[in-house]
This record gives structure tokens, C-alpha cells and sequence, in this order.
């Protein structure tokens, strides 16, 4: 998957996203965070745009320490040649997060000179 780095030096990957396991894919601009040891993290906006499924609610622990619970919910991801089902946690962030559980057992690259990025 190729790509690339914004004026902002934020590492960004499309992404397709679908409602269904059948259903038409949506591209997803997502921000790689790496400090973030989760799937996916959508705005609400996009959830409803989605129309995405609600999940049961989850327990997290954030960096501070502090318990918080969380709305999740579900979407399938084209990823490497597969549909998969993934948890997506809503938040009010601006931009959609992907995080280090879509990254194992994969080699990212990211130059910044080039403002590039790959992911094998």
C-alpha cells in the first residue's frame, strides 16, 4: 500500500472502509498513529456518514493512566486482499486514526524528505 506524507508531516494511508462484509467501500483518508494500539478511530461525522453499527461499549486506558469508556463500532477493511471485520472507537477528532493492530506482521516505511510511505 503506498502513502504519503502531508505538509503537516502527518503519515496518511487510504484507506477502503464498508458498512457491510458485501457492501460498496468508501476510501478513508487515515492518520497512522502509532501510539494508538488499537484498529481504527472514526469522528462520529464519519460513523453516521458510514451509518456504521454500534458494538458494545469498551474500557480503555489512556496514556495519563485515567479509565474511560468507549463507543465502538463496526466496519469491514479491505486490507491486503481481505475483507475484515474491525472495531472502530468513535471519538470527536478531526481526522480518522489507524493504528498499530493493523501494522503487525507489516513493514512500514516512512521517508520525509520524499513525503512518502509504504506498507508491505
Amino acid at each position: 500500500m503506498i502513502g504519503y506524507v502531508d505538509d503537516k508531516r502527518r503519515a496518511l494511508l487510504d484507506v477502503s472502509v464498508s458498512k457491510t462484509l458485501a457492501g460498496d467501500s468508501v476510501l478513508v483518508t487515515t492518520w497512522i498513529d502509532t501510539a494508538f494500539d488499537g484498529h481504527l478511530v472514526f469522528s462520529r461525522t464519519l460513523i453516521e456518514e458510514l451509518a456504521l453499527d454500534e458494538l458494545v461499549d469498551t474500557e480503555a486506558i489512556l496514556a495519563d493512566g485515567s479509565k474511560v469508556v468507549l463507543e465502538t463500532f463496526v466496519c469491514f477493511l479491505d486490507w491486503f486482499g481481505e475483507r475484515i471485520p474491525l472495531q472502530v472507537i468513535a471519538n470527536d477528532g478531526l481526522y480518522p486514526l489507524l493504528g498499530t493492530a493493523l501494522l503487525d506482521q507489516r513493514v512500514l516505511q516512512i521517508d520525509y524528505a520524499q513525503k512518502s510511505l509504504s506498507l508491505d
